[in-house]
């Protein structure tokens, strides 16, 4: 049951994570089972069997293959998941961006097509809460 009831990708991960600090540079194939967070640079693909996190100073070129995905910074070249795909305001992606579910934070840049594999075959649209429901329950302890 883990990640049951957690909508974001962010808040699935878990275990083990490595790191490509910015200023770092990988060539080559990326693949394995834990989680990677990226604020390098990559140049090469992957088949990950986790969560790739690419934050706003991270880059990736070249094709990216992983369960779930989370994209701040920029990817030159195609993003597949098999799970969610989260685009964060900040990212740039030039490819086609294919996953099960995908959302996209308003002034993120996609040139390319987007693809989603999910039953729904639509793109769904949703508002984040998370600071309207902390806001609630704090009024309502105070209330109390």
């Amino acid at each position: 049951m883990a990640g049951f009831g957690k909508r974001r990708v962010r808040d699935r991960a878990s275990g083990p994570t490595t790191l490509i600090a910015a200023g770092c540079t990988f060539n080559g194939e990326v693949a394995g089972t834990s989680d990677i967070l990226l604020s390098g640079t990559i140049i090469g693909d992957s088949r990950v069997d986790g969560v790739v996190t690419i934050t706003d100073e991270g880059c990736w070129k070249g094709s990216l293959q992983a369960r779930d995905v989370i994209v701040s910074g920029v990817v030159e070249g195609d993003v597949i998941a098999s799970g969610h795909i989260e685009i964060t305001a900040t990212a740039r992606i030039s490819g086609t961006v294919t996953g099960d579910m995908i959302a996209v934070a308003a002034g993120a840049v996609i040139q390319g097509d987007m693809r989603i594999t999910g039953q729904s075959g639509s793109a769904q649209s949703f508002s984040e809460r998370r600071g309207e429901l902390a806001d609630s329950a704090e009024q309502a302890k105070k209330a109390s």
